[in-house]
């Protein structure tokens, strides 16, 4: 078991007992040393953690300390870091840049037996081919953030194209494909648009009526309806 793990689990079993427990029970309790107990608690108390008491006495732990850099096991800074890897390389630039500095401040705080996690090279993520677009898809954000529509230029599979006016209120990522999923006033529903088929895209003004979230709703439950249809 690491350290860091071993202090967690120390910290569990103090947030356990409201009243003073002995280094004798805490060390049956969490399967160590008395040795490593007192040492363990005094590492605590060097990160923050207001931990009273003293050896002969018993210990109790008062509230309102947290340790989040604790709170991850190796399989889960594992997989922050893959989940950051893909972002960084199947999205855009802006969200690349965001995924890189959270990685930095999560290895910032971490304790460094656990460092060399985020820098795993057991699990790859292949990076997107690069396809001409003309989706910005920072200005597809700000519309879902602001509620604001979005005036497209779409071109069908045959080659047609329309001018439509969205709400976006998703964005989908398969494979090499990007969806972006909005209430279409043209086809008065909900659509999806294939990124790669919009030619032209712009902010407006106005902003869509409703939240954005109970649009999400309704069309997660049409989405639904519509595969059980196709499953009965």
């Amino acid at each position: 078991m690491s350290k860091s793990q071993r202090l967690f689990d120390l910290m569990q079993i103090l947030r356990r007992h409201r009243t003073p427990v002995s280094g004798n029970d805490l060390a049956a309790e969490a399967g160590v040393s008395l040795r490593t107990i007192y040492r363990d608690i005094a590492d605590l108390q060097g990160l923050g953690a207001r931990i009273d008491g003293e050896p002969g006495f018993g210990y109790v732990l008062q509230p309102g300390f947290l340790l989040p850099p604790l709170m991850f096991s190796e399989q889960e800074i594992q997989a922050l870091a893959l989940g950051a890897q893909w972002v960084s390389r199947q999205t855009d630039d802006e969200f690349a840049l965001a995924a890189r500095d959270a990685l930095a401040k999560i290895g910032a705080v971490l304790p460094s037996e656990l460092q060399h996690k985020l820098d795993d090279s057991a699990f790859h993520v292949g990076r997107r081919l690069k396809q001409p677009e003309a989706v910005d898809l920072r200005v597809v954000r700000q519309a879902m953030r602001d509620q604001h529509k979005l005036s497209i230029v779409y071109r069908d599979p045959q080659g047609a194209k329309t001018t439509r006016i969205i709400w976006p209120i998703g964005v989908g990522f398969f494979d090499s494909r990007r969806i972006i999923a909005g209430w279409c006033e043209m086809r008065k529903d909900f659509r999806s648009f294939r990124a790669d088929r919009i030619e032209k895209i712009k902010l407006r003004t106005e902003r869509y009526p409703g939240r954005r979230r109970d649009l999400v709703k309704q069309w997660r439950a049409q989405v639904d309806a519509e595969r059980r249809k196709t499953l009965s």
